[in-house]
């Protein structure tokens, strides 16, 4: 089953617990100390729009790409309202096809993970340069190898008056598997949907080497929405870093 086809509905409700605000802010920060004031930005595995909608509120333009129609669907709806809305885009990332430059490219919530095949990877990333402005900004987060020893083997569960979801991680070094299921009600019966995602475990030394190859610049390495940067082999504990690196100008 393709991630999210059912999932997607329910998204928002299971993800209430990310501050997208406190998101928006920390990349603010980052723009700030690059000495960069962007104005278009590309949110790049947008899902269900939340970070497109936090920033077209502070008044960027934001194109929202995602390979889900059915996580766009719930992006179009949560954004109907919005002066200016962001304007959406069904595509993988490694087939990211944009009609101009953006000044800045965000790909969130460990959305880098869930590109399993480091070439289809490597092409994600040349994608993104080819589409930022020169001396442009490409900030991501990835899931550390500490969070997904942690995952392996457990089991989750959110509920409402309406969903039941449960799922299990198993993480197999590079590779974590959450098997989900998914019960609704619909009047006295319950119905189950079932979704399998994948995620790779990538090493930062590794994420640095292949922006490097692509020709970023100034790669760096922060702690979760913190400052300052360190050196990635510093950043121990944590559960996700985030990475950034700027287009040649």
């Amino acid at each position: 089953m393709n991630s999210y086809q059912f999932l997607s509905s329910y998204y928002d409700r299971f993800t209430d617990d990310v501050g997208y605000a406190a998101w928006a802010d920390f990349f603010e920060r980052i723009f700030v100390a690059e000495g960069l004031q962007p104005h278009l930005l590309l949110d790049l595995a947008c899902g269900t729009g939340s970070l497109s909608a936090e920033f077209a509120r502070r008044g960027y333009e934001v194109i929202g790409v995602d390979a889900s129609a059915e996580m766009l669907m719930q992006a179009m709806d949560n954004t109907l309202s919005l002066q200016p809305r962001p304007i959406f885009l069904n595509q993988r990332m490694e087939r990211l096809d944009l009609y101009g430059t953006v000044d800045a490219c965000l790909c969130c919530l460990d959305s880098v993970n869930y590109i399993t095949e480091p070439a289809t990877l490597r092409e994600a990333f040349r994608r993104v340069e080819l589409f930022l402005e020169p001396g442009g900004i490409f900030i991501f987060d990835v899931n550390t190898q500490q969070k997904f020893d942690r995952m392996d083997g457990e089991c989750y569960v959110r509920e409402d008056a309406d969903v039941f979801c449960v799922w299990q991680a198993v993480f197999k070094n590079p590779v974590c598997r959450y098997d989900f299921d998914i019960f609704t009600r619909e009047g006295d019966c319950w119905s189950r949907q079932q979704e399998t995602h994948t995620e790779r475990y990538y090493a930062p030394d590794f994420l640095a080497q292949m922006l490097d190859d692509l020709g970023f610049l100034d790669v760096q390495f922060y702690p979760e929405l913190q400052f300052p940067s360190a050196p990635y082999d510093r950043l121990t504990g944590e559960d996700r870093i985030f990475i950034s690196a700027r287009k040649r100008k």
